[in-house]
């Protein structure tokens, strides 16, 4: 037990709140140490020390409840209300209840004049905004800052990535020219991607300092030969990065060699697999090739990865119609179909069993629709037929003599329509 532990103990508060302060000139530093002496200042009538302890027990811990509330008691003493919002606010941060959070921070605002401090909320105020998502909020916090003299270079970079997340990419430009206009300074090259966003691509050339985008930018304006030149001086600094795959394949799309082209975007899949713009790539190709199936397949793949399944379906569906014998469109459209729409994609499951009638999937598909329409002569059918190809198809040991029990003893009309909606 150290000497002001002693004191402590002891209740001699005079001789440990001066033992706990050596300590600290000692360089033992802590948060403890902090909570103590604040509890003791508390205890000395000191009230005015023991806050400012408490917050420096919160400043070297931030995820110290226990300062927190030690922080928010005497702050309530104090009638310091900006204090006991901002920290009550931080507690719930830390407790993951954000609304509650913002809501006193909304508070600890109202009761403080000190612009340092309001600004410093408003950016904690923000930060909670943009993490729920709740864009326009934080924008317009941000937009509060930033019609003050303590607007930083930072201020205007969040809010233009504000813009950019809700889709007003021009909104970003401007509130990055505006500042730049400004003198704010380390803007240039996050200004230059909106531009280049914005399709103006002359004023992304003129600002950035990313080579990859000067050459995007360059091909943009139509100036090919200079995108080109620029690419290949710098292929052995950016040959691993996928942007610089993707602006070869541009190129040589934007020059008509379509072949090389999807050669370079085969070596952009092997970097980003699971890009959507692969398939984006070959789709525009294709389409300047006149292959329109493989144009609609790749569009397809895009949406799928995009999460639009309702367009690649269509664009499957229009493949399937150039080329209805190709098994691959027809199993990936009657399989996605099978998770949105079971009916409907009883239709390709019989046309693969048109193409290949020892499809095995096929068979199960159709007779588990059998089975929810209460066909039970069908659905055995479908069954053997599995059965004869796959003896050991786990769908064949699992189901074959309980769909002949129910071919010989049918459920009722009713237990057939509960079934239907149960398994819809």
């Amino acid at each position: 037990m150290s000497l002001a532990e002693q004191y402590e103990s002891q209740e001699q508060y005079d001789k440990a709140y001066e033992e706990y302060k050596k300590e600290l000139l000692s360089g033992k530093e802590s948060s403890d140490i902090y909570i103590k002496l604040g509890h003791i200042a508390t205890i000395l009538d000191k009230k005015d020390e023991a806050e400012e302890y408490y917050k420096k027990a919160v400043a070297l811990n931030p995820n110290d409840i226990v300062a927190y509330d030690k922080l928010m008691d005497i702050c309530f003493e104090n009638d310091d209300k900006f204090t006991y919002y901002l920290s009550r606010g931080q507690r719930h941060v830390l407790e993951q209840q954000f609304d509650h959070a913002i809501n006193d921070f909304k508070k600890a605002i109202s009761h403080c004049d000190d612009d340092d401090k309001i600004i410093h909320t408003r950016y904690l105020l923000a930060g909670l905004y943009e993490n729920a998502e709740k864009y326009n909020q934080a924008i317009d916090e941000y937009l509060r800052i930033a019609d003050t003299d303590k607007a930083t270079s930072e201020t205007y970079l969040r809010l233009a990535n504000l813009y950019n997340k809700t889709d007003f990419t021009e909104s970003a430009v401007e509130i990055l020219q505006r500042a730049k206009d400004e003198g704010f300074e380390g803007l240039d090259d996050e200004l230059a991607k909106y531009y280049s966003k914005t399709n103006n691509p002359e004023k992304a050339l003129e600002l950035t300092s990313d080579e990859l985008l000067k050459a995007r930018s360059l091909m943009e304006l139509g100036r090919n030969d200079e995108a080109i030149e620029l690419l290949e001086s710098i292929h052995d600094k950016y040959k691993k990065d996928s942007r610089y795959s993707a602006l070869i394949a541009q190129y040589y799309f934007e020059t008509g060699d379509f072949n090389t082209a999807l050669e370079r975007v085969e070596e952009f899949s092997k970097i980003e697999p699971n890009s959507p713009l692969i398939y984006q790539m070959r789709a525009l190709i294709y389409e300047k090739q006149g292959d329109e199936f493989n144009e609609h397949v790749n569009w397809a793949k895009f949406y799928t990865l995009k999460g639009d399944m309702d367009i690649a379906i269509n664009e499957y569906m229009i493949a399937h119609q150039i080329d209805e014998k190709n098994m691959e469109i027809l199993t990936t459209i009657a399989d996605n179909l099978d998770q949105t729409d079971k009916n409907r994609s009883v239709e390709f499951y019989e046309k693969m069993l048109d193409i290949d009638p020892n499809n095995k999937r096929a068979l199960q598909k159709l007779a588990e629709f059998r089975e929810r329409i209460g066909d039970y002569v069908e659905m055995v059918s479908y069954i053997e037929r599995l059965k004869k190809i796959d003896p050991r198809h786990p769908y064949v040991l699992e189901n074959y003599e309980r769909a002949n029990e129910m071919l010989t003893n049918p459920p009722s009309f009713l237990d057939n329509i509960l079934k239907f909606f149960s398994k819809a």
